[in-house]
This record gives C-alpha cells, structure tokens and sequence, in this order.
C-alpha cells in the first residue's frame, strides 16, 4: 500500500459485480490503470443483491483508493473512463437499477469534491446506508472526513454491521498480488 502525500488527492471508486465477477472485476481494474494509480484495494465483500426483479447471484464488491494519473474532472471521470469501461465489460442498463450486472463502476468520494446534481452525487449517498461500502472506506482510510457535513468516518461506525459482512479472502489476495505489488 502507498499512503498518498495529501488526503484531498484521494479519489475513492466502487467496484462490484454478479456476472463473472471475479473476470470483470479484474479486467476493469487493468482499464482503469490506464488512468488511474491505484494506491490501495479494500477486502472484497460477499454480498447478497438488494431488490431486483429476478433471482441473482451474490455480489464481488470493492473499493480502490486512487489517484489520477491526468487531471480530469468527476464528470470526466465518471462518463469517459468509467461508464466506458462498463461498455466494454458489457454492461447493461435497464429501468431495473437493481439488475445483475458484469460491471458496476462508482465515484464515491473524489477529492473535497461535492456535486448534488440529480444524475450525479458526490460523495455517494450509498455510503451512508451499504455497510460494505462504510467497511471498505474505513479500511482503506479510517481517518476519512466525509463532506459537507465534515463527519469522521469513524464517528459512523455504530450506525454500520460490519462485524457480519463476508469477505472473499482468496480472491481479494488475489487482487492484492496483482495490482498492489508493483509499489
């Protein structure tokens, strides 16, 4: 792990996926490379799918801790690396927001960045309520302040489960050996 000199360069990416996701989690992480350094990965979480119209697979999810390696803004980075990257992965989009999906790819915090447009929230309001996400974010950096409200990430913990999320230990040393060993 590389600890980046300054916590306001720090951008924050979700990853899951249910459709061969340790392939598509994997091959998203070698495209984002191209734009991103990737400093550190969270465990990966096992979790159940929330809602949806059909019965699916559990879900891979984690989070990288990310520098860009070009200035862009979250805008840039969210429609021309990341939505492009789920293309790739075939991902579809459908009115069902819960469907199963190859590829699922979200800015969760970029930078002191915050953006309450209706399409786009910075930082994600899934944080609040997914406790992988809460986990995810407090391994990677517990001294986290969450924007505006200037919350501690610490100061949430009571509000979160983590003590019974599933961890997939095997392929989160996968990942670990594959993109975190060349710092």
């Amino acid at each position: 792990m590389i600890q980046a000199n300054n916590p306001e360069e720090y951008i924050y990416v979700g990853i899951g996926s249910n459709i061969e996701p340790e392939i598509n989690i994997s091959k998203s992480l070698y495209e984002l490379k191209n734009h991103l350094s990737i400093l550190n990965i969270s465990p990966v979480f096992i979790t159940p799918p929330i809602g949806g119209k059909e019965k699916q697979s559990d879900f891979l999810n984690c989070i990288i801790e990310t520098k860009l390696k070009e200035e862009m803004t979250p805008l840039d980075l969210k429609f021309n690396v990341l939505r492009k990257i789920e293309k790739q992965l075939k991902r579809v989009r459908s009115s069902d927001k819960y469907a199963p999906r190859t590829i699922d790819l979200d800015i969760l915090l970029f930078r002191n960045v915050i953006i309450n447009d209706e399409d786009f929230v910075i930082p994600d309001p899934d944080i609040f309520s997914r406790d992988f996400l809460f986990a995810g974010l407090l391994y990677l950096n517990p001294n986290l302040i969450i924007y505006p409200k200037n919350i501690p990430l610490l100061s949430l913990i009571s509000h979160y489960e983590i003590d019974k999320l599933k961890i997939d230990c095997n392929f989160t040393e996968k990942l670990w050996k594959e993109f975190l060993n060349e710092h």
